[in-house]
């Protein structure tokens, strides 16, 4: 239910704050992505929207707090799915740059307002009400994301136009496999 997913969201929102989750693994970044990929991908097809995907490299190892990176992956691709309309785009790309890893969700969906860009990591906060109603959620996955990043001595970008879509980057201290 929705009250369920809602207290989830605060309770891991919680958990990452108060960093009592230390269990720091090493996972494999494409491997987690392939498993985000299955689930989102059957949204996807009910939308007919094309996700494509490129990975620079498949083989980076990320070190992480205990299933943090599948958090923010099925956070950002989904929100670029759910937000974008019938037969659209969304493409993922994984690329390096300085040692540090870069993943970029790119869709051609609706688009946020710039007077709500620099608003969206706070919690609870929606840009559209009435849309929110519609979309389900309770504004608190991208507040995730944005603390999950923060944790990992990470960093977060978001670019978006109105009607043109949105681009959320994602970058993260990697090693090799």
């Amino acid at each position: 239910t929705r009250l369920t997913r809602l207290i989830d969201d605060i309770l891991l929102l919680s958990t990452i704050e108060n960093k009592t989750k230390k269990k720091v693994e090493k996972v494999d970044l494409f491997e987690v992505f392939e498993e985000v990929h299955e689930v989102i991908n059957y949204i996807a097809k009910k939308k007919n929207i094309k996700v494509k995907y490129n990975f620079e490299n498949k083989d980076i190892d990320l070190w992480e707090y205990s299933g943090y990176i599948r958090q923010i992956l099925l956070n950002i691709i989904s929100n670029a799915i759910k937000y974008t309309g019938e037969n659209g785009k969304v493409s993922i790309k994984q690329y390096i740059k300085s040692e540090k890893v870069f993943i970029e969700v790119k869709d051609n969906g609706i688009g946020i307002p710039k007077n709500d860009i620099p608003r969206i990591f706070e919690r609870f906060y929606r840009v559209d009400k009435s849309r929110s109603r519609k979309q389900g959620g309770a504004g608190l996955g991208l507040a995730l994301c944005a603390k999950i990043v923060e944790v990992h001595n990470g960093d977060i970008k978001f670019e978006s136009k109105e009607n043109e879509g949105t681009t959320v980057t994602v970058e993260l201290k990697g090693g090799r496999a």
